[in-house]
């Protein structure tokens, strides 16, 4: 259920005119972390929907959906890692500007190196002020 919800999002949301536009790929099977519960502000984005896509051995591009509803000029969500098993990080992406008014967002960083043997990662997003934290998705990799 999670993979269908996470490609329906990653086919309906578009980008914001870069050239990272999202494209439609099948999805993997992704489990989430659950959402923050506290009733205070939201201190990080929330990575909503990932896809996983082999674009050569052991390169892929991940086309990630990402909320972050306090997104203003002064403080947004700046960007995600992917992380392995081990705490690897294999890519970083930055987002230079806020998406205010595009929630939830779709991006794509492509030309992720992934060495053999591992079969997932998780993706998880960052605050401009407050650093990496919120809901993550980890995917499963056909490597």
């Amino acid at each position: 259920m999670v993979a269908l919800v996470t490609a329906a999002l990653a086919l309906a949301l578009g980008g914001c005119g870069t050239s990272d536009e999202p494209t439609a790929e099948t999805p993997t099977a992704a489990t989430s972390s659950p959402a923050p519960t506290e009733a205070t502000e939201q201190q990080h984005p929330d990575v909503i929907g990932v896809v996983a896509e082999q674009q050569s051995a052991g390169v892929f591009a991940f086309t990630v959906t990402i909320s972050s509803p306090y997104d203003t000029p002064d403080r947004y969500a700046d960007g995600w890692r992917i992380v392995g098993p081990d705490a690897t990080v294999y890519g970083e992406h930055t987002l230079t500007h806020d998406h205010a008014s595009e929630q939830p967002f779709t991006r794509v960083q492509r030309g992720v190196d992934i060495p053999p043997g591992v079969d997932e990662v998780t993706v998880e997003g960052r605050d401009l002020e407050y650093g990496y934290g919120g809901a993550t998705v980890t995917v499963s990799i056909d490597n």
